[in-house]
């Protein structure tokens, strides 16, 4: 009878303790949804504060950083390839947002010209003539081939569609001035502004701190206000025009590009720079 008895406390004790090794589990569980959702529930007020994908932003960021500065520790010369690789890319872009709502550039025309560009605008002789005639050639081929009439190719129809994500696409029917303006615009856009960054890399000397400064002050100047208005953003810059703009934002902007400018040229041009014109 007594060996009955022992059996079944033993049961009630085992029983006991799987309930509550269960129970301690279930609130395991329970706090570990709760975390996640609350990880979720702050992840998605950032991104809703600053109005992106901040993981996605990052990622982004910390690989093109890695980029930069590797073909930076290299060489110039491989520098310039990254350049001509993003500029393509910023071309092919263009050209797919413009293809949105009808309008054509001469995507072909315009690669290979920006190509011969800022490259001639590096490796020539005389750097500042090679940079204007290749825009000035850049120009005029593309003022032809934008008036020629084209179609959208399959590949770039395919990258619309995709880009809208099933939404339709505008139907417009523009006028070959148009898309000649247009594509006078992306010239002015993408290879001018990149055969100017080129033309400050040809002072072989300081080629470094001036792809550094080009670069990474717009950068810094952007996570500074990007910060310091999801931080601190109280006080709206311009609500009709960018709602997300803040005061706060904007002076977060100019600390960090000031502050990164003054640590690149300390950094680069060592005791030299402290007799600059702008010094006292």
């Amino acid at each position: 009878m007594s060996q009955i008895k022992q059996h079944n406390f033993a049961n009630e004790v085992s029983k006991a303790n799987a309930e509550k090794t269960a129970s301690e589990v279930g609130l395991s569980f329970d706090k570990a949804d709760t975390a996640t959702h609350g990880t979720h529930e702050t992840l998605s007020d950032i991104n809703r504060r600053t109005g992106r994908n901040m993981p996605q932003a990052v990622a982004t960021a910390a690989i093109l950083v890695v980029a930069i500065v590797s073909c930076l520790i290299i060489s110039i010369d491989v520098f310039i390839v990254l350049m001509a690789i993003f500029m393509v890319l910023a071309l092919w872009e263009l050209h797919v947002d413009f293809a949105t709502l009808g309008l054509r550039i001469p995507f072909v025309t315009l690669s290979i010209c920006s190509l011969v560009t800022i490259f001639a605008t590096y490796y020539a002789k005389w750097h500042a003539v090679a940079m204007a005639s290749g825009i000035t050639a850049s120009l005029l081929l593309t003022v032809i081939c934008a008036t020629l009439s084209s179609t959208i190719s399959d590949r770039t129809m395919q990258a619309v569609e995709k880009k809208l994500d099933g939404s339709n696409r505008s139907s417009y029917e523009h006028t070959l001035f148009t898309n000649t303006s247009v594509s006078l615009f992306v010239v002015l856009y993408i290879p001018l502004l990149a055969s100017c960054i080129v033309l400050a890399l040809t002072n072989t000397k300081y080629a470094v701190a001036h792809a550094m400064l080009l670069v990474f002050l717009p950068a810094l100047s952007d996570t500074g206000g990007l910060f310091a208005g999801a931080w601190l953003g109280k006080h709206k810059l311009s609500p009709r025009i960018s709602p997300k703009k803040s005061v706060e934002g904007l002076i977060g902007s100019m600390l960090f590009a000031i502050i990164g400018a003054y640590a690149i040229i300390a950094g680069f041009y060592g005791s030299s720079w402290f007799n600059f014109w702008w010094m006292p």
